[in-house]
């Protein structure tokens, strides 16, 4: 009998000490709750070593880009589709790290290859977001989507990133595909559905997505940009002045998995530049399923050695050295929220012509701008701008200073800003559930 209540008390005891240690881990020095945070990104630009280890070509590297929600959250649960590779290239930076970790759901192109796999994607999400405080999601995306359907089941706080517009990525002309039309009347309504569910939402834009996917009125909103610029990508002064003829470089980056980015009617303004006599040449970056067309579109056009597909490039020094061999950035895109490679661009004191969509208008004056999907505005303006040398050192001037206000400094604080809100906020809202 007393051997038995001796073990009881020892079980008790135990129990209290088990409880106290939780509470301990559960929050750090300061006092505030250590919260765990799960995030979905929908883009296929991780890549998983044999050893477990997660490369990216992009910018999303463990040391850029997760400290700052890092800041706030012990630990960065990323849900993703991984490629398997043998080995990294040698460009390839590190992905994952000390609180950051990376969990895989089945690898899908397209939504067909998607509704096969959906239900281990649907499993995969709820696993990890049962482990998690609160969702962070950027959308639009399938995964997004998902993640919070299973959210607002567990009865989970979810913070929301909008990087794009779904009314214009699905335009005419910008994608290809039987159910577009269907497409561009769901994903746009889910979208503000989503945003207003959110607690907290941070657009890539100061105004123009907030006014199509307003948030609630009692959600943190915020515009900053996911652009973060590092002082090394910023030229000193601009272009200087052109005055002698020459060839002319135009230059392009971006997917050519979907057409949205618009490089077909690029192709086809360069081909009416080329027969009104324009000495121009025109590089494009990027690679995807459309790339064998528009390489078909260019020799159809006769563009020979005037049009070159260079493919993908690591982010960084390789794609600085190609923008500082060009005279002039074109991007006639059908949907944008803020183009980073445009603000890279810019950030080299190059000239930009784009179109009125998205945030492009948030860092172009209206002169430089043309209607999306318009060869012929987009010929007239490439010729304006490319003969006419003083305007051109104007344009670099003007970008060169705008790209300055996308320097990580400045940018910092509201993104960390933004990520406490959200700690802060899960803690409360977990506070009330007990």
């Amino acid at each position: 009998m007393f051997l038995g209540c001796r073990k009881k008390n020892k079980v008790i005891i135990l129990g209290f000490v088990d409880l106290f240690l939780n509470k301990t881990l559960e929050n750090n020095e300061s006092g505030d709750m250590m919260i765990k945070a799960l995030l979905t990104i929908d883009a296929p630009v991780f890549y998983r070593a044999p050893d477990g280890r997660v490369y990216t070509q992009s910018v999303a590297t463990y040391d850029d880009y997760w400290i700052i929600p890092r800041q706030s959250f012990v630990q960065l649960i990323v849900v993703t589709r991984l490629r398997n590779i043998d080995r990294p290239d040698d460009t390839w930076r590190l992905a994952d790290g000390e609180g950051v970790i990376f969990r895989s759901v089945p690898f899908y192109r397209g939504p067909f290859q998607y509704l096969l796999v959906s239900r281990e994607i649907r499993v995969a999400l709820k696993s990890a977001l049962e482990e998690c405080d609160v969702l962070l999601c950027n959308g639009p995306g399938t995964l997004s989507a998902v993640a919070i359907n299973i959210a607002n089941d567990l009865k989970k706080l979810y913070a929301l990133d909008v990087l794009s517009d779904p009314y214009d990525v699905f335009a005419p002309g910008a994608m290809k595909h039987p159910l577009r039309p269907v497409f561009r009347w769901w994903f746009p309504r889910q979208l503000q559905k989503q945003c207003a569910g959110a607690c907290a939402i941070s657009y890539v834009t100061k105004q123009a997505l907030q006014e199509r996917y307003p948030p609630s009125s009692q959600a943190l909103s915020i515009g900053v940009s996911d652009v973060h610029i590092p002082d090394a990508a910023i030229v000193s002064a601009p272009r200087p002045l052109h005055q002698k003829a020459r060839t002319l470089n135009v230059i392009f980056i971006g997917t050519l998995a979907q057409l949205y980015k618009a490089p077909d009617v690029l192709i086809d303004a360069v081909a009416v530049c080329v027969r009104e006599g324009l000495d121009i040449k025109l590089t494009l970056l990027g690679d995807g399923k459309h790339r064998a067309e528009l390489e078909a579109q260019a020799a159809r056009l006769r563009l020979g050695e005037r049009i070159s597909f260079v493919g993908i490039l690591p982010a960084g020094n390789a794609v600085r050295h190609q923008l500082d061999q060009a005279d002039l950035f074109v991007m006639p895109s059908y949907q944008e929220g803020l183009p980073k490679a445009m603000v890279e661009a810019m950030a080299r004191a190059l000239p930009v012509i784009g179109s009125t969509v998205g945030g492009i208008p948030e860092l172009l004056p209206p002169e430089d701008m043309v209607p999306p999907g318009d060869v012929n505005a987009l010929a007239r303006k490439i010729r304006e701008v490319v003969t006419d040398p003083e305007r051109m050192a104007r344009m670099s001037a003007r970008n060169l200073e705008k790209a300055k206000e996308f320097k990580y400094e400045v940018l910092r604080e509201q993104r960390m800003e933004f990520y406490r809100y959200v700690h802060n906020k899960t803690e409360q809202w977990l506070g009330q559930q007990k």
